[in-house]
């Protein structure tokens, strides 16, 4: 019996390993789309990653047939949607080092963004990911790619004295 269960939560290992090998690269990149970290400093995101990970090793035995990667997403997103609704209130706009190419995109149009474009999920999977209603989620994912495409200007540069004398 003991050997029995030893053998099986061996073979559990070497999948959830295969796993990860295949899977984390394009994780990992989800989730510092996620934090709008650099992909060279992304502190935040490789933690998020390693919570998600044991999440889904935690539960690896009792997957019955469900797909490794979408637990690991799921799991992956409502992290992030958690932590920045702790850590910024209501999905509000103030984050550390916004560096990213998502950056201007508060961190609810981040995570529906990616998981709509980067990730393929469909909106209806989506808004029940998160609660929303589908429309909701369009709307949010319509402004949000517009953002991106068309990313806000910064301020204006001040003019100065000297250069008002030389007009």
């Amino acid at each position: 019996m003991r050997e029995r269960q030893a053998s099986q939560g061996a073979r559990g290992a070497r999948e959830f390993e295969a796993f990860v090998a295949g899977a984390a690269g394009r994780l990992l990149h989800t989730a510092t789309l996620l934090t709008a970290e650099a992909p060279d400093d992304n502190p935040r995101a490789r933690r998020l990653l390693t919570l998600a990970l044991a999440h889904t090793y935690a539960c690896w035995d009792r997957l019955r047939g469900e797909d490794p990667y979408d637990r690991t997403r799921r799991y992956l997103a409502t992290r992030f949607a958690h932590g920045a609704w702790h850590q910024y209130g209501a999905f509000g706009r103030a984050r550390p080092h916004p560096t990213g190419a998502l950056a201007h995109l508060t961190p609810q149009e981040r995570l529906i963004l990616v998981l709509r474009l980067y990730e393929g999920v469909a909106e209806e999977q989506t808004a029940a990911l998160l609660g929303l209603p589908t429309e909701r989620v369009r709307a949010l994912c319509d402004r949000a790619t517009a953002t991106v495409l068309h990313p806000p200007r910064g301020p204006a540069p001040a003019v100065t004295e000297a250069k008002v004398a030389a007009s």
